[in-house]
């Protein structure tokens, strides 16, 4: 990471233009304001109970981030599934009923069993890519495949955590385009943007 050196009196007139600032707002960064949709949301988050208590940690962060983008806890719908290769058909058969704006799927995939952990990764992105295409339902995901995962505390908790960045991300790739297709479909509705 590159650092920048200051000279000491430039430093000394930062603490003091610091100090001058309440005790709130040096402890507190300004909320971001995200934009309100212009209709109702409705999201399936679809999480694999493999590592569950693993995977969880990116459904936490999600329905905080989410809720934080207008999208409220009570509009998503929580479904759980075995493991990552099951979740391609749900997304699925979700997409097909239009009840859902977005699908998000989440899962660990690790090695063993009788798959090799790359092939179910690679399976699982495809198939929720394909159903995204076949239904112009958007499908994100947070399903992830580490190169080494290790039954210890040490991994997991390494990955609970980033399972917690990563469900932060989808929540707000979630929430981009959906305000992204509302405002496509728009200009389609009004003849400004061509449909194919």
């Amino acid at each position: 990471m590159n650092q920048m050196l200051q000279d000491p009196q430039s430093q000394e007139s930062q603490t003091q233009e610091s100090d001058a600032r309440t005790p709130a707002e040096m402890v507190a960064p300004p909320l971001a304001a995200h934009p309100r949709f212009a209709r109702p949301q409705r999201v399936a988050f679809v999480q694999a109970c493999w590592h569950r208590e693993v995977v969880e940690e990116a459904k936490h962060a999600f329905l905080a981030e989410i809720e934080a983008r207008h999208i409220s806890r009570a509009q998503v719908d929580i479904f759980e599934v075995p493991g990552s290769f099951e979740i391609p058909l749900h997304a699925q058969l979700l997409a097909k009923t239009r009840r859902y704006t977005a699908i998000v799927a989440a899962g660990l995939v690790v090695d063993g069993g009788i798959y090799r952990h790359e092939f179910v990764a690679d399976t699982v992105i495809k198939a929720l890519m394909d159903v995204q295409l076949r239904t112009e339902i958007p499908v994100f995901s947070a399903v992830l495949t580490p190169q080494q995962f290790h039954e210890s505390q040490a991994h997991f908790e390494f990955f609970r955590k980033h399972f917690a960045i990563k469900g932060i991300e989808v929540a707000e790739a979630c929430a981009n385009t959906l305000h992204s297709l509302e405002r496509l479909r728009g200009q389609v509705a009004a003849g400004i943007a061509q449909s194919g």
